[in-house]
């Protein structure tokens, strides 16, 4: 093994999450040690695992979450010169691609792992002199090593798995020996070929039952002094570090993209299958091991987006921030300050789109669409789903110190007046504001206010995995092999399923519906519309969180379905002062494929690697 890559690798300085939101960090020495003098030293072979964390999003302010959204029908970027919005029209190019910097990462932390995992290396390592101890902290890295490669492979798989110009489905390039040439490019030039896309879900898989052989089921103290295990070296300290469920959820989430129709054109039943089996696995232990303390999981509470330590997750990244708003760590505000307009002291920099705001049903819980629903285009945002305030500010719409307190700014977007009054402070074309007169509620806290002397702020994270992504999961595969109501095979329908989220409280803490008569005369009407009704509830539970970028990829064969225009709301304010709502293009999608490019630079490092189809500009 180089020397050089060992000495560099120990200037890594690797954070990571310990007791729920506390940090700690694992030291590395400082270069003078020779090969087997750092396998000695425990903080080193520890810090070849934790470092892998921080390749990992804290946030949603990025390109994996709501810029993301950005290029569906979900939401528009405000600057026309954003990457996404490059993408969306179909103008990306070479030196814009915001997805190759994922590439580099997902292999710096995947030669990490291969470093710890090569020759059980790791897992001879003596950390502590006490036996019992020392075994829980090494089978606990072990375990994290193979979850961690899993997790990053199943991040290039989603992302860059494609057909290839060659007409073959091709995923990623398996690596499984420590290569150091995404480790700074030190180490010897790779030059490696694709495999198939089935090559790397039997790969990722086998990662995941490896991890799980070593893994706790849970980072939960409850579970570790049940076994006589010290929470100093089990349990909820280890919050945010991979344990044995968080391995069924990927392998769910996987399932679900190889069971749907982009990647499965032969309809495979077995792939939806295991993505049922392996959310219902998760479902239940969330129901009935989480859900069985006191203080655990209950299926009715909402999502609480700023509390790391909310019972509904399954696993969630470390906190992006927290302290004061002078800290310099000013990531605990930058999601606010982001999405805020600029009236709002903000820079509105997506905006959702009229199309989303349709997609939200009615109190009643029946779609805008159906006559029974009581909608009225004249007061569009009248007693619609709760889930609609939570998530999009709209005109009128208020923020409110602590959702309840003092009135601290209401949304102004009319954009033009027949009384000669100005264009609302919020109206889209202006400075800073979102193009679609509509603004991001969710995950905001409503304890930041810039404009106060002092302002108070709360840590983000990134929820990666949390119970309604798994109720999804179960309902969309369970309805693609059983159909809406047979509870046959897994003891929960997929209607039921359903039922749990049309029953679970908002984001704000609000009651859903009492009543839901459209959730059983949907499921009666079949598979296929009830499919339609998943996909629906899944775009309106996941919305900005990056997600439906890669739904709306899976879910067909044709590009054509993904380009069609997206609509922003006009607001017009009246003589009366009553307002007048249409909504008009914002802009068009003309994507060229279903899939991502290879990043250009990888291309041109490595002749053995395929390019997707329809980037065939981006070939060699």
């Amino acid at each position: 093994m180089n020397k050089n890559i060992i000495i560099k690798l120990s200037l890594f300085a690797a954070i990571v999450l310990g007791a729920c939101s506390e940090e700690y960090l694992d030291q590395y020495p400082y270069g003078n040690y020779t090969d087997e003098q750092n396998w000695e030293n425990q903080a080193f072979v520890q810090g070849l695992v934790g470092q892998c964390y921080e390749y990992m999003d804290r946030d949603y302010n990025n390109n994996n979450g709501y810029y993301l959204d950005g290029a569906t029908d979900d939401a528009v970027v405000t600057s026309s010169t954003n990457s996404m919005n490059l993408l969306a029209k179909g103008s990306l190019v070479t030196g814009s691609d915001p997805f190759a910097g994922y590439w580099q990462e997902d292999y710096q932390a995947i030669s990490l792992v291969n470093l710890f995992l090569k020759d059980n290396r790791g897992l001879k390592t003596k950390f502590i002199l006490d036996r019992q101890n020392d075994s829980l902290v090494r089978y606990r890295l072990q375990g994290e090593a193979f979850g961690l490669r899993a997790w990053f492979q199943w991040d290039l798989l989603r992302r860059f798995g494609g057909k290839g110009m060659n007409g073959e489905m091709l995923g990623f390039p398996i690596i499984l020996e420590p290569n150091f040439d995404y480790a700074n490019n030190l180490g010897i030039q790779m030059n490696v070929a694709r495999n198939s896309y089935e090559e790397c879900v039997k790969q990722i898989q086998a990662d995941c039952d490896s991890a799980m052989k070593y893994l706790p089921v849970a980072h939960r103290d409850f579970l570790a002094s049940a076994a006589g295990f010290s929470t100093t070296y089990a349990g909820g300290r280890f919050w945010g570090r991979l344990d044995g469920i968080t391995m069924k959820a990927i392998l769910a989430d996987m399932y679900l993209t190889y069971a749907s129709p982009l990647f499965n054109p032969g309809n495979d039943q077995t792939r939806w299958g295991k993505a049922a089996i392996y959310a219902k696995q998760v479902i239940d232990f969330k129901l009935t091991v989480d859900g069985a303390q006191s203080s655990g999981f209950k299926a009715a509470n909402g999502i609480d987006w700023l509390n790391p330590n909310f019972p509904g997750i399954v696993y969630t990244s470390r906190v992006a921030g927290g302290g004061s708003a002078t800290s310099t760590n000013i990531n605990n505000t930058s999601m606010e300050r982001n999405l805020f307009p600029s009236g709002f002291q903000g820079y509105g920099v997506v905006g959702p789109t009229q199309d989303l705001v349709d997609a939200f049903p009615m109190k009643n819980g029946y779609p805008i669409t159906d006559s029974r629903s009581g909608y009225d285009p004249a007061n569009p945002y009248k007693d619609r789903d709760p889930r609609f305030y939570s998530s999009i500010y709209y005109n009128g719409a208020q923020i409110k110190k602590d959702n309840t307190g003092t009135l601290w700014y209401t949304f102004e977007n009319w954009e033009n007046s027949s009384d000669a009054v100005a264009a609302g402070k919020d109206a889209a074309g202006k400075n800073a504001v979102s193009r679609t007169n509509y603004h991001i509620k969710k995950f905001l806290s409503r304890k930041v206010n810039f404009g106060e002397t002092t302002v108070t702020s709360q840590p983000h994270m990134k929820i990666f995995y949390e119970w309604s992504h798994m109720v999804l999961i179960y309902a969309e595969a369970l309805n693609q092999l059983d159909g809406p109501t047979s509870n046959a095979r897994f003891g929960l329908s997929a209607m039921d399923a359903m039922k749990y989220l049309r029953t679970r409280k908002t984001y704000d803490n609000v009651n859903l519906f009492t009543a839901d008569p459209y959730l059983a005369e949907v499921a009666g009407l079949g598979k296929d519309s009830f499919n339609e009704f998943i996909r629906n509830e899944r775009r309106i539970n996941t919305c900005f969180e990056g997600l439906r970028f890669y739904d709306l990829r899976r879910w067909t064969t044709n590009v054509d379905d993904l380009n069609k225009p997206v609509h922003k709301a006009t607001v017009t304010r009246n003589n009366d002062g009553t307002f007048t709502y249409g909504k008009e293009v914002v802009g068009n999608r003309v994507f060229r494929s279903l899939y991502l490019p290879i990043p250009y630079q990888e291309i041109l490092k490595m002749d053995k690697l395929v390019q997707n189809e329809g980037w065939e500009s981006w070939s060699r």
